[in-house]
């Protein structure tokens, strides 16, 4: 029997197994691990490549925006360095927001998203970078093309987001989010991140 290619035998690892992007950095993959609609913090187990319950939200506010990583991407030294007061990357992948029209309400979903800016994000004086960005061929954000183009409102959701999701869990880190640099910047953070997974995982 013959399968059509590409055809993996096994599930793909969401981090490591798919490719960062069509058009790096500029439109990159996203694999989503929560959405607005939940209630509950999934975060990617690094071993399986499955989606496991991190905690029940604490606070009532929920992300404003699909959430998740560019997959073969890693926060180390390179990133560390373009983040004031980071002592280290957080050694995990980068994460980042997509802004869509039309909702979605599963994860463990694929997109491709247009990249427009990000936040700084030091947690625990790890630099921990949110990067913003618009679901390719969203025809009601096509004219963003950075994240000064945003309604003010919707970025200061997501900084407050950021700024107060953990404040009731007592025994995390305190967390800064600091104004929002645009698409230039954000493009720069992705390759310093590709370069950091390479350094530490390989091509």
């Amino acid at each position: 029997m013959s399968f059509p290619a590409p055809f993996f035998k096994w599930r793909p690892h969401p981090w490591h197994g798919l490719e960062v992007g069509p058009d790096a950095p500029r439109l990159v993959y996203a694999y989503i691990e929560l959405t607005p609609f939940d209630r509950v913090k999934y975060e990617l187990d690094k071993k399986t490549g499955y989606l496991r319950v991190d905690r029940p939200n604490r606070t009532s506010s929920f992300a404003p925006t699909l959430y998740g990583f560019i997959p073969k991407t890693y926060c180390g030294d390179r990133v560390k360095a373009m983040m004031l007061g980071a002592k280290s990357g957080d050694s995990d992948p980068l994460d980042i927001c997509v802004i869509s029209e039309r909702p979605i309400n599963v994860g463990e979903v694929i997109l491709k998203a247009r990249v427009i800016g990000g936040l700084p994000m030091l947690d625990d004086n790890e630099a921990d970078d949110k990067i913003i960005a618009i679901l390719d061929n969203d025809a009601m954000w096509e004219n963003v093309q950075d994240v000064s183009d945003l309604p003010v409102i919707m970025v200061n959701r997501l900084r407050h987001y950021f700024s107060t999701y953990k404040m009731l869990t007592p025994d995390e880190p305190p967390v800064k989010v600091s104004e929002a640099y645009g698409r230039e910047h954000a493009e720069k953070v992705i390759e310093a991140a590709m370069a950091d997974y390479a350094e530490q995982f390989g091509e």
